[in-house]
């Protein structure tokens, strides 16, 4: 394994939402690419949280009978300690008249979901003038490396042998624990805290198909590397050797 100087802190992004879906998926989804996230539940939160922690960006999930969403952004607006922070708000289809008051109030970026998580980051890149994935800036501040197995972390790219790997944002983080420590073997426990996080429920067996899925990419792309099983234990990640892995438990 490779690892470079760390990366500069990531920005951090404010979401305010009241569904725990939501905040799930998307929170993964910002801390896989170059953020970090913490959650605002109320008003009161987000006022408070921008002063104290001096985010970015915040993210309002609306609600379409709600009209807080643009109540936060007009006082956001309005503060001169938060009043050229980026807010974006992500509105319910049909919701015309929410969107009309969030435009009074100020808002910089909507979008009418559904839509692709990929235009929320490329927005907050872009306002922000954050470097993009493949681009000089920092996000190619930090590489793992595992046989011809290569992770940019900040850049949030995998490549197996010159060849791209897809994988979702939780596969993502399992992933690039085990590349973080190459041979050592991670119990279960382990990686669902460092995937989902230690306060969510999620059974073992889940852990066993995410591992699954990403060994199918590691074999698909000839990675030089392997996930193996070590039974009663767990997983570690290991440098291919001569005969192939078998893709199973």
């Amino acid at each position: 394994m490779s690892l470079d100087n760390a990366a500069p802190m990531k920005p951090l992004v404010l979401i305010c939402s009241q569904d725990p879906e939501f905040i799930h998926n998307y929170g993964h989804i910002l801390e896989a690419d170059v953020f970090r996230f913490e959650l605002a539940s109320s008003v009161d939160d987000v006022l408070k949280l921008t002063v104290e922690r001096e985010p970015k960006a915040v993210v309002l999930d609306c609600q379409p009978a709600s009209a807080t969403r643009s109540t936060i952004c007009s006082q956001l607006k309005g503060d001169p300690r938060t009043g050229r922070l980026l807010v974006i708000a992500l509105i319910a289809p049909g919701a015309q008249n929410q969107h009309f008051d969030l435009l009074k109030a100020g808002i910089d970026e909507s979008f009418v979901r559904p839509f692709a998580p990929g235009k929320l980051l490329d927005c907050l890149r872009t306002k922000l003038a954050l470097a993009k994935p493949g681009s000089n800036g920092i996000v190619n501040g930090r590489l793992l490396r595992c046989g011809s197995l290569e992770m940019n972390v900040d850049a949030r790219r995998v490549r197996g042998n010159g060849h791209d790997i897809h994988l979702g944002p939780l596969q993502y983080k399992l992933l690039q624990h085990l590349l973080e420590n190459p041979g050592k073997v991670f119990k279960r426990k382990e990686l669902k805290d460092a995937a989902w996080g230690p306060n969510i429920h999620v059974e073992e067996r889940t852990v066993d198909v995410h591992i699954s899925r990403i060994r199918k990419e590691l074999k698909r792309t000839s990675a030089g590397s392997v996930i193996r099983t070590i039974r009663s234990e767990g997983y570690s990640l290991e440098e291919a050797h001569a005969e192939p892995e078998p893709d199973g438990e």
